[in-house]
């Protein structure tokens, strides 16, 4: 089995609790040969905590490097570099959110398509053994009634405390990588901007929570159901820290989706409800920053002999984040058709733009 050497861009929380550990776990499939970070606290601690020989605080030195592939999970919305390590002839696996608008998008697939390389979106709850059941249930409902969507989200801290995750207050300022994305946000006119307009702060935040947290539902929901036809409605609330949208799907049903900030109630509840006429499939899932805590189905209908049923049935014990890595590395080494392509992300950024402006107009 191939052993491929990886550079990982960006230290924070996620890198520490979930992909650092993971790709020493995966050690046959990667070799992490340099992190990068603008903070050189959090690059050297990563760097030593994992025993990487070499960090940075320039990504350009991880690209410039003789690594196969880039894991970027730098914070917030940075599609310059990811378009850069498509340029450098790197395979790309990028955590959401992975850009802000259809422009931005388009340059990351023109970039990857010129390099000709694996690009995967951490979309790692496609790769959950519970949504992979979830779905084959759901596609034996042979006629959708009503969807219900729930994101009831904590602050992350409530749950990160379990982790030993170091914060740095040694951000490297007006760095050339810094310079280069600023350059870029001038020329492609701003990202969120560029997608919504110039809209009031909580449109702003509400924008902000849709494609950095409530992607994982959206992509969810196109994966499970297809691609509706169109947002009936919108409401944002709280500031921006609170969303309900229905969505009409081309069958005729409905899917009403609600996200909710609730900074100070440790219960995490992340649910995907599908209804069909004699068939309900409960999807539910633990909080992105735990290890260990599978996901659930359960599975409510009546049978052949009109006999009401519940039943949770046991979900394979592997977790979405090391299933997606593996993915990974099956993609770049015996190319398989990656099941959560930048391509695929398209259509996430469209709706993700569409229910704001529903609520806009």
């Amino acid at each position: 089995m191939k052993t491929l050497k990886i550079g990982v861009i960006g230290c924070g929380a996620i890198a520490q609790v979930q992909h650092m550990p993971n790709l020493v776990d995966l050690h046959d499939l990667f070799d992490v040969k340099i992190v990068c970070d603008l903070s050189p606290g959090a690059a050297e601690y990563v760097a030593t905590k994992f025993n990487v020989s070499q960090f940075t605080t320039n990504y350009y030195e991880v690209l410039d490097s003789d690594v196969d592939a880039i894991l970027h999970c730098a914070g917030g919305y940075r599609p310059t570099a990811v378009v850069a390590a498509f340029e450098a002839g790197k395979h790309v696996f990028v955590e959401k959110p992975l850009c802000s608008s259809l422009e931005e998008i388009d340059r990351i697939i023109i970039a990857q398509e010129k390099a000709g390389t694996v690009g995967q979106v951490g979309y790692m709850k496609v790769y959950d053994p519970a949504f992979v059941q979830a779905k084959r249930e759901v596609d034996t409902i042979d006629s959708i009634q009503f969807v219900q969507v729930n994101h009831l989200h904590p602050d992350n801290d409530l749950h990160m405390r379990q982790f030993d995750v170091r914060r740095f207050d040694d951000m490297v300022q007006n760095s050339p990588t810094q310079q280069k994305e600023s350059a870029d946000i001038e020329i492609y006119n701003g990202g969120s901007k560029q997608a919504i307009g110039d809209v009031d702060p909580h449109v702003q935040g509400a924008f902000s929570l849709l494609s950095g947290s409530m992607i994982h539902d959206i992509y969810s929901m196109r994966v499970m159901l297809g691609m509706p036809k169109r947002v009936v409605s919108t409401e944002i609330w709280r500031h921006g820290r609170a969303i309900t949208f229905t969505l009409e799907y081309p069958a005729g049903y409905r899917l009403v989706a609600s996200w909710v900030h609730l900074p100070d109630l440790w219960d995490f509840k992340e649910t995907l409800e599908i209804y069909g006429d004699d068939k309900r499939v409960i999807l539910s899932y633990p909080t992105g920053f735990s290890r260990g805590i599978p996901s659930k189905v359960i599975l409510q209908g009546i049978d052949q002999t009109g006999t009401s049923y519940t039943n949770e049935p046991v979900i394979e014990w592997q977790s979405a984040f090391m299933q997606e890595l593996r993915h990974f590395h099956d993609c770049i080494v015996n190319g398989v058709q990656c099941r959560t392509s930048v391509e695929s992300a398209r259509d996430d950024i469209a709706l993700i733009i569409d229910i704001i402006k529903c609520y806009c107009l």
